[in-house]
């Protein structure tokens, strides 16, 4: 099987997945991005034999992708029965909102110390761009840029160990959202994002996280316990690679 997929000939934006570097990278980033616009539902089964096929790699490199998303709490490596996407239970989702909550309070803290006009301006630029993917009814990708938030103000932190933690955090209470979100599932994070920027910039660090708190208290709000999301379906999931494959006659360049 052809194995050279290639990077993304235009670098992404701060705080966005990476999708160039190794190709182990780029599988990585596809299947991050999948679960963090909620397109892999929770106890997806993730074929080693159907993902090589969509990314164009060998198993080597798609167990090696698979093994980071592991280590980062969102797959789940079963010993003779392969990889599925992790299935919080209950517990185990209030125990990750509950450290969410307590890795949120002290990134917003930190932000309010050392976040630097370039930064606050890019995180106003992810959010506008959060409000039109909503405005145009992509879905996937306005969830997937509000999660990017979080994670680009975790490096506004500046404290590396958060950034890391955020990151399992972020990907992994996207899950939980994709598992137990009840209700018109329709979104105000932009409008409560900019509120947070504008507490930040005013350097007023209760505010601020005083607005974060009830921004993780609105999320946590709407779940429950009867709704699932997302497809279990991985060429569905990944149907614009292998379009681009077809088309190609070749392993489909991730965009």
């Amino acid at each position: 099987m052809n194995e050279q997929l290639q990077p993304l000939k235009k670098q992404p934006r701060a705080g966005k997945s990476s999708r160039s570097g190794t190709q182990d990278d780029v599988v990585y980033a596809h299947i991050f991005d999948a679960i963090l616009e909620q397109r892999l539902a929770p106890g997806t089964k993730l074929s080693e034999e159907a993902l090589g096929e969509i990314f164009g790699v060998s198993r080597t490199i798609i167990r090696r992708a698979l093994s980071r998303l592991a280590h980062e709490g969102v797959v789940l490596l079963r010993p003779n029965r392969g990889a599925v996407v992790a299935s919080p239970s209950v517990e185990e989702a209030r125990q990750i909102f509950y450290a969410r909550r307590m890795v949120e309070r002290a990134i917003t803290e930190l932000a309010v110390e050392h976040a630097s006009a370039e930064q606050l301006a890019e995180l106003r630029q992810m959010v506008a761009d959060e409000q039109a993917s909503f405005s145009r009814g992509d879905r996937g990708a306005g969830i997937r840029l509000s999660g990017e938030f979080h994670l680009k103000l975790a490096e506004a932190a500046k404290n590396a160990p958060l950034i890391s933690f955020q990151r399992s955090l972020v990907s992994q209470t996207s899950l939980i959202i994709a598992q137990y979100e009840s209700g018109s599932r329709s979104h105000c994070s932009y409008d409560e994002h900019n509120q947070l920027i504008d507490a930040i910039e005013a350097r007023d660090a209760a505010k601020a996280v005083s607005l974060m708190m009830h921004h993780m208290d609105h999320i946590d709000s709407k779940l429950n316990l009867d709704e699932d999301s997302a497809s279990d379906d991985l060429h569905a999931v990944f149907s614009h690679l292998l379009q681009s494959k077809k088309k190609s006659g070749r392993p489909a360049t991730p965009r």
